[in-house]
């Protein structure tokens, strides 16, 4: 069986991170709430990081949400402390690209059986005399 590396929060490049402190009001906390900047908006280049080939790379993208520059944006402000917030960002960002680096099994093509296409054909015919039953009956 197929080995899936697993990335944690500790193995995350620092130097491809970026963080913004927003003083936004949401959660309990009351007046403090407003006056102190405890939410995270983090940010994660996906096409500059050596951690993901391009398959997961485009993964990630299609599942994540990304600004104009195609920057991985994640917002937590999940509590009122700002170091559990960084902590929580970062746990997101690390739960999502876990997700990414996991291949997706390939499709195999398959015919429908003999039994199934016969049994198609049968509901279609009965389906056609239940609605040709319809018409006719109230002239």
């Amino acid at each position: 069986m197929k080995q899936i590396p697993s990335i944690s929060v500790q193995d995350l490049p620092e130097d491809e991170l970026r963080e913004e402190f927003l003083c936004t009001a949401a959660g309990p906390g009351g007046q403090h709430v407003n006056r102190t900047a405890n939410t995270v908006r983090l940010f994660f280049d996906p096409d500059a990081s050596a951690l993901l080939s391009p398959g997961a790379r485009d993964r990630l993208k299609n599942a994540a949400e990304t600004d104009e520059n195609g920057l991985i944006v994640i917002t937590c402000r999940e509590t009122r402390s700002l170091a559990r917030n960084r902590e929580r960002a970062r746990e997101i960002l690390a739960e999502m690209i876990n997700l990414a680096l996991i291949e997706p099994r390939k499709r195999k093509k398959t015919k429908p059986t003999r039994a199934s296409r016969e049994k198609r054909l049968q509901e279609k015919s009965r389906r056609s005399q239940i609605k040709a039953g319809r018409s006719g009956k109230y002239e």
